[in-house]
């Protein structure tokens, strides 16, 4: 009797309850880079983890959040970590998952330099490394990174290839191979985007590819194009800057309706009232972006295609 108690109260625990337009919707704890997914009609969010005493991005684990309902989430706790790999030890920064073979891949990026992938039968793990090693870094053959090699967003498209993009300033992408923890060898640089930075998001709609990322000006951005690879059309900005400076972001469809999510350090000023706001990163003395948290809102389409500005919701 006692056992079947605190069970009960340990599931409670992880059941965030909120409403369809209240943002950040994940409140007890502090989380960026969104990467959303839907398997078997549940929509599940793969972010970063930020500590709740935060100065610096020294994330270390990955949490895994599920809805059915856009309302309800479920906090399914530590999926991967920096405790998982023995050639890594640094940075859990922002990463992505994916459904092939009966199994789900997580790439996850470290370090500022490697990008890994992890594999697990359900989609909230435990994942695990299968190559004990990069599956790419700065220093393959043909990358171009000047910066931080970062950000890996995985795609299938409809013939069934999988590609991997990623990397900051320049989007380097790979073709996957069909068991997706290897590629063919050849590293594709993509044309087409206005000021790029970081956080390449690739989704597709009625035969379009939209190549979707945070610029230098801190604002979503997004190109069109009819190939996976490009080169790109540049169509505009989708989010404004926010006001943890920093911005990353996932697009995908959930029961009929699209959705964008996104970051902002709002959760960090309510729970810092004392605090006074400053708009962004760089400003002096503002901790906040080290201290974000996810949102989402509803994003609508054109008839040409062309995505609308999403309005950012509280």
């Amino acid at each position: 009797m006692n056992k079947t108690r605190i069970i009960l109260v340990t599931i409670s625990v992880l059941l965030v309850n909120i409403s369809s337009t209240q943002n950040p919707f994940i409140t007890h704890m502090y989380t960026a880079d969104p990467s959303a997914r839907v398997f078997n009609d549940t929509l599940f969010v793969y972010p970063s983890h930020d500590k709740d005493d935060a100065v610096k991005f020294t994330m270390e684990d990955w949490h895994v959040f599920s809805t059915i309902d856009m309302k309800t989430w479920t906090d399914h706790g530590v999926a991967f970590s920096l405790n998982d790999l023995s050639w890594a030890s640094n940075q859990a920064w922002a990463p992505d998952c994916i459904f092939r073979n009966g199994k789900y891949y997580f790439y996850y990026p470290v370090e500022h330099s490697k990008i890994g992938v992890a594999v697990g039968d359900k989609p909230y793990g435990p994942f695990k490394d299968p190559l004990n090693k990069p599956l790419i870094h700065t220093n393959t053959e043909g990358v171009v990174c000047t910066r931080d090699f970062i950000d890996p967003a995985v795609f299938i498209d409809d013939d069934g290839q999988a590609y991997l993009y990623m990397g900051q300033l320049v989007v380097n992408a790979i073709k996957l191979n069909e068991n997706m923890v290897s590629y063919d060898g050849t590293v594709y640089l993509l044309e087409g985007t206005d000021d790029f930075f970081e956080a390449a998001w690739m989704h597709k709609y009625k035969g379009n590819y939209y190549l979707s990322y945070v610029g230098e000006s801190g604002e979503i951005k997004y190109g069109m194009s009819k190939n996976p690879l490009g080169p790109f059309d540049y169509k505009g900005v989708i989010l404004p800057k926010m006001n943890s400076g920093t911005n990353h972001h996932s697009i995908v469809e959930y029961k009929g309706q699209w959705y964008m999510f996104y970051h902002n350090s709002d959760l960090y000023y309510k729970n810092n009232p004392d605090v006074t706001p400053k708009f962004g990163w760089g400003h002096k003395d503002s901790p906040h972006p080290y201290r974000r948290s996810i949102c989402f809102d509803k994003l609508y389409y054109n008839e040409d295609g062309t995505i609308q500005k999403v309005v950012p919701t509280k």
